[in-house]
């Protein structure tokens, strides 16, 4: 059974990040816990390694105590993701949290095309964050900006895809794999495949599977670490 003390010195907790939770109320939620379980001082650190949109589900690192000096060095190591791409159509935000705002067709694209395509986005590439993020240009977050209609520049990023494997293919809907650095939008990558096809694009599942070495299968529900801790 852990103790507070545990939780003072450090330890790092894989959560299974719920569908619509934001990576915030994630850690919140675990801080609530941790401190109504143990009593911890108002100043207790808790923190995670890399946001989680929340339309994703999926792994997120939560590190508490001294082990939140080590959030920088698991945000860096290589992520793997699975989840669907939808062709035919794009998003203001390249994924489900806004309507389709423009129509392409489809017909042309073929398993081979789809097979080929995915060759162009491996290895170091340039991509645009998507304008609903949460990078911040003149002080202001992106998707402040993009909410009250603020049209900005966004420069391109180097990023690096290790891997992109082809899952499933029921078209409209691809299915992937995609291994990569930090720093990777998966909603870019999604929006910038549909556009390789000559078609539109945009993101409708996703879910983070590994972070390093750390994998979702190991990976719990803010639910099931509280029930753990009865």
């Amino acid at each position: 059974m852990k103790t507070a003390e545990d939780f003072l010195n450090g330890e790092i907790l894989l959560i299974d990040k719920p569908l619509k939770w934001s990576s915030f109320q994630a850690v919140n939620k675990l801080k609530y816990i941790l401190k109504r379980k143990y009593d911890l001082p108002k100043k207790f650190k808790i923190g995670h390694a890399g946001t989680l949109d929340p339309l994703a589900t999926g792994l997120l690192i939560i590190c508490t105590g001294k082990f939140t000096k080590n959030i920088t060095e698991i945000q860096a190591q290589a992520k793997e993701y699975t989840g669907t791409i939808t062709v035919g159509a794009t998003t203001p935000s390249y994924d489900l949290e806004t309507e389709v705002d423009a129509t392409f067709p489809t017909a042309h694209i073929t398993a081979e095309l789809i097979q080929a395509t995915t060759q162009q986005f491996l290895g170091e590439i340039d991509q645009k964050p998507p304008v609903f993020s949460a990078i911040k240009k003149d002080g202001i977050r992106l998707y402040e900006h993009a909410r009250v209609g603020t049209e900005v520049v966004i420069e391109s990023r180097k990023t690096t895809v290790y891997e992109f494997e082809i899952t499933r293919i029921a078209l409209p809907e691809i299915d992937f794999r995609v291994s990569c650095s930090k720093g990777t939008y998966i909603r870019s990558l999604a929006y910038d495949f549909g556009a390789a096809l000559q078609s539109g694009g945009h993101l409708t599942a996703l879910r983070r599977t590994k972070i390093g070495e750390y994998s979702v299968v190991n990976g719990i529900s803010p639910e099931a670490f509280e029930a753990s801790l009865d």
